[in-house]
């Protein structure tokens, strides 16, 4: 048995990369001030973790004063209560956000993180992805050197790489990925997968990209972008094609470090994608979260806007070399 994160041995040899986990979210924060950004606390409980198929949340138990008891969740990000806020007026707001995510846990996952989320109303994606960079740049300028794991490095200081889903599903698996978007057969034999009986589309692709993903930000960063819509369920579709979403991730050494959209402010697309998205969560695991209504009311009164979703705990385990996420998180989580 693993001996715990307290004993002043294992600490000591923690404490530079914890220091270090200051110092950049010190400069982040001093980037997000400089930028004019409101810096915001989002409630963690809410009455939805999150309505995205494959993220699963940590329940609450509420007992209201005389009432009866009530589930509510703790958030997998703090989107739903930051979008809510963008409908009260505010126009660029930055969450340095603890979230919860249940079932995810190894070097680069952590059950309960750090997410930094920030959004611009009346802003293009590009600006985001820009700001990605720029963060990513004072991240490695607080840290030690390139951002690196496990032998492979990233200069975040250089120019990146934008490269469209279409681009990278040609280049590193040889697919025509706009020839097969709605055809779950089509898209497996050009990958030579053999499709499960219950397999859909979004499970080929989910395949594909995961043999992708790690060859991206090698040397620099890759904005990997244009993702087909049914891969974005936060995002506006692309105004010139709507078969792809202004949706982009961010990539260092092979590892995802943001998730950033053009926002989707249509309510009733909304809905439609987040009971398509609890059905499938039904019929893989057996439950399904509810649909804030609230937060689908917010979204009528809330102006176009870009965002960002960005795992903090892995950018500093990067910026400072580590080699697993429990280095830069004072108290790890208790499983």
């Amino acid at each position: 048995m693993a001996r715990p994160f307290w004993h002043s041995d294992i600490h000591l040899d923690r404490k530079p990369f914890l220091v270090g986990r200051n110092r950049i979210k010190a400069a982040l924060r001093h980037w997000f001030a400089a930028q004019g950004f409101t810096e915001v606390e989002c409630g963690a409980v809410q009455i939805s973790p999150g309505n995205e198929t494959h993220l699963h949340g940590f329940p609450v138990l509420w007992r209201p004063d005389g009432g009866a008891e009530q589930t509510l969740y703790l958030h997998t990000s703090p989107e739903f209560a930051a979008k809510k806020l963008l409908a009260a007026g505010e126009t660029q707001i930055v969450d340095f956000a603890r979230v919860w995510r249940n079932g995810e846990q190894g070097p680069l996952h952590a059950p309960e993180f750090t997410m930094v989320e920030w959004y611009r109303a009346q802003a293009d994606w590009t600006a985001v992805i820009a700001d990605t960079w720029a963060l990513a740049r004072t991240a490695q300028a607080a840290g030690t050197g390139p951002l690196r794991w496990r032998g492979r490095t990233c200069d975040a200081m250089a120019e990146p790489e934008l490269l469209s889903c279409a681009d990278a599903f040609q280049r590193h698996a040889g697919i025509d990925l706009a020839a097969c978007l709605d055809d779950r057969d089509a898209l497996a034999a050009a990958a030579g997968l053999r499709p499960r009986p219950d397999d859909t589309w979004s499970d080929i692709f989910s395949r594909i990209i995961v043999t992708i993903e790690p060859r991206l930000g090698d040397g620099r960063l890759t904005f990997l972008t244009h993702y087909p819509v049914c891969e974005a369920a936060l995002a506006r579709p692309c105004a010139d094609d709507p078969r792809w979403a202004e949706r982009f991730e961010a990539y260092a050494c092979g590892v995802e470090l943001a998730n950033g959209f053009g926002e989707l402010t249509d309510p009733a697309e909304q809905r439609r994608r987040f009971e398509a998205d609890m059905d499938e969560k039904q019929r893989l695991y057996g439950r399904r979260y509810p649909i804030d209504e609230d937060f689908i009311a917010a979204l009528g009164a809330m102006p176009p806007a870009s965002g960002v979703a960005l795992g903090f705990d892995r950018l500093a385990l990067l910026a400072l070399g580590g080699t697993d996420i429990r280095q830069v998180i004072w108290t790890p989580f208790p499983g």
